[in-house]
């Protein structure tokens, strides 16, 4: 089945392949577009899993304002300045920046949650009185599920991201690696909220 020229410029754009790589994947799919779409999404992604461990110093600071109560100041990283200069990037640091303002996380990712506040959290739950009734051996399992549920809304890349909450924060960073060919990471960020102090 022959493929149109629209199909392939498409299938490139919302990739971010070649174009040599786009018309294989319709040909490979028999022109069907989700279907290679798909396949490009699968490859992309996996690709962009193996530039997680590129190092990552240029990039942008951003910055999103809501409503004069609401502030964040946002760092998020790549590995070159001429992807930190693309509009895609800067929209991406955007749209971190406003998912931080709309659901104020406290930690980039699992590894910047204090080993002290973990364990005070544990702490707590194996304290329940709900916990009291279940078998011994079932304890640890529980606590650890109720642990990763109360840190899940509290981590950035763990977080439903507000614009399409069908994925993480963390899956919208992956296809933007897989997008722009980078590694990108989000560093720190700042968030300030009128009359609430830390």
């Amino acid at each position: 089945m022959a493929v149109s020229i629209e199909d392939i410029k498409k299938l490139k754009e919302l990739t971010g392949v070649g174009l040599t790589d786009a018309k294989q994947a319709l040909t490979d799919a028999n022109g069907d577009f989700d279907k290679a779409l798909e396949a490009m999404r699968k490859k992309g992604l996996t690709k962009a899993e193996k530039k997680g461990d590129r190092e990552a110093r240029a990039g942008v600071i951003d910055s999103y304002v809501h409503d004069s109560r609401i502030g964040v100041v946002v760092e998020v990283n790549c590995e070159t300045d001429f992807v930190a200069r693309l509009d895609a990037f800067k929209e991406l640091a955007h749209q971190i920046a406003m998912q931080i303002a709309a659901m104020t996380p406290h930690y980039v990712s699992e590894e910047d949650i204090p080993a002290e506040e973990r364990d005070r959290v544990k702490a707590e739950l194996m304290a329940s009185d709900a916990l009291a009734s279940k078998p011994e051996d079932m304890r640890a399992k529980i606590v650890e599920g109720q642990l990763s549920k109360h840190f899940a809304e509290q981590v950035l890349l763990n977080q439903p991201y507000v614009l399409d909450d069908s994925k993480t924060v963390r899956e919208h960073v992956t296809e933007a690696i897989a997008k722009l060919g980078e590694n990108i990471v989000v560093r720190q960020f700042k968030r300030i909220e009128l009359g609430v102090s830390e």
